[in-house]
């Protein structure tokens, strides 16, 4: 709880602007966009198969291309906000994954498919570290968490979004369908972004003292700086190790549940209340979750997501009907989800603004690792055959270790957290 009360301690300079309410709103709209290109392919997946003759080991491929793309995009855009800005960067982010969802739109076989997912998934990758950047810092210091969580919460909604575009166009060619509203929806969004988005007051003032300080400040904002200096090189791996592990599972279940639930026997319009459950919880997650952090500590709220992550996968390991499949896709979305928004608050938390992109989006880069493992390692064991039950009781271990990882984590950043360290 010491670390509540002390970042509430700021210097007047870095108050948030007032227009900080708008920055998130803004950050939300694009999450929700993001969440929704992110899930269309999982969705459009059995008709993309049939359509193109994929086998099942080849759509495990499509899956996991697109987070081929966001891994240097995660990377790239962290580090280029840092250089460049992060509203720049963002809008840059959010113009090639809504071209490129379009693009996917009018692909004509698997090599298409894969180039068109790789180059959408290089913006989806760039966007996240932005977002999470501009909405921590146009938050007050005691609500950083909440607004992390606020912005992302737009991920699990747009995704459930994405589902009810696939049940209102059921025939086998209106897959494209889901992919003409992510990319319109980003192409739209744009003009705002360019008009009412502004930059992040707190990283204009930190590029000023760079500029004022010269090359040694320079020097001290590079990655190695950003990630290994100053106390936080185990805080990073073990971050890096929590992200990694998440995702693995998250991923898994983004991509594969409404597959997952049609091999239990029940129809395509089950799948999609499964799922669009699984988002629903995902939404309430991320902002409540998050929020807890702000009133109840760090620890406690890691603890009891990872325990409720745990639960949540039981839940869908017994499952048989379909009522009780859409309580576990409820249960796993709150705790996963917003177990992902809690990982993403404390990624922000633990670096200055001046290397903030840069740590954050290495943690977004490292943890998308887990979003290519997941989809793609479940792919493989469907193809020879291994069932539902096998890939949910794996996935409890590597929760586990993420949780062991991420109490790590809170425990250093709590001996060693200083009121600057919230700048």
């Amino acid at each position: 709880m010491r670390q509540s009360t002390q970042t509430t301690q700021s210097t007047p300079s870095t108050h948030p602007p007032t227009n900080g309410a708008l920055t998130i709103g803004l950050c939300l709209i694009v999450a929700l966009l993001e969440g929704l290109d992110l899930q269309s392919t999982g969705l459009a997946a059995p008709r993309m198969a049939r359509e193109f003759h994929l086998a099942v080991a080849q759509m495990g491929w499509a899956f996991s291309i697109g987070a081929f793309g966001l891994l240097p995009g995660a990377a790239i855009g962290g580090r280029l906000a840092d250089r460049l800005g992060r509203k720049r960067v963002l809008m840059w982010s959010v113009a090639l994954f809504g071209i490129f969802s379009l693009a996917t739109a009018h692909v004509w076989d698997l090599n298409s498919l894969l180039a068109a997912r790789f180059l959408t998934g290089l913006g989806l990758g760039a966007a996240m570290p932005n977002l999470i950047a501009l909405c921590t810092e146009a938050a007050r210091p005691d609500q950083r968490n909440t607004a992390v969580g606020a912005m992302y919460c737009g991920m699990p909604f747009g995704a459930a979004l994405a589902a009810v575009v696939g049940i209102l166009s059921p025939g086998d060619a209106d897959w494209r369908h889901i992919f003409y509203v992510g990319g319109f929806g980003p192409l739209l969004v744009l003009p705002l972004l360019g008009l009412f988005l502004r930059e992040s007051s707190q990283f204009v003032a930190s590029r000023a003292t760079r500029a004022a300080k010269g090359a040694q400040r320079e020097a001290s904002a590079s990655v190695t700086h950003a990630l290994w200096q100053e106390g936080r090189a185990a805080t990073t791996i073990a971050l890096w190790i929590s992200y990694l592990g998440t995702l693995i599972v998250l991923y898994f279940l983004i991509n594969w549940l409404p597959s997952l639930v049609l091999t239990r026997g029940l129809t395509r319009v089950q799948s999609g209340v499964v799922q669009m459950m699984f988002n629903l919880g995902g939404g309430i997650g991320a902002i409540v979750i998050a929020g807890m952090m702000d009133r109840m500590g760090r620890r406690r709220t890691v603890a009891g997501m990872y325990v409720g992550i745990v639960v949540a996968l039981g839940a869908l390991l017994s499952a048989s009907g379909g009522t009780s499949m859409a309580w576990g896709g409820l249960l796993a979305g709150l705790f996963l989800v917003g177990g992902q928004s809690v990982l993403y608050a404390l990624a922000s938390s633990l670096y200055p603004t001046e290397v903030r992109g840069t740590g954050v989006g290495a943690a977004v880069a490292v943890g998308r690792l887990g979003s290519i493992l997941g989809p793609l390692i479940a792919g493989q064991l469907l193809a020879i055959g291994q069932g539902a039950s096998v890939l949910l009781g794996a996935s409890i271990p590597l929760i586990v270790i993420a949780a062991i990882s991420a109490w790590l984590v809170v425990s250093r950043s709590a001996l060693r957290y200083t009121p600057a360290a919230a700048q």
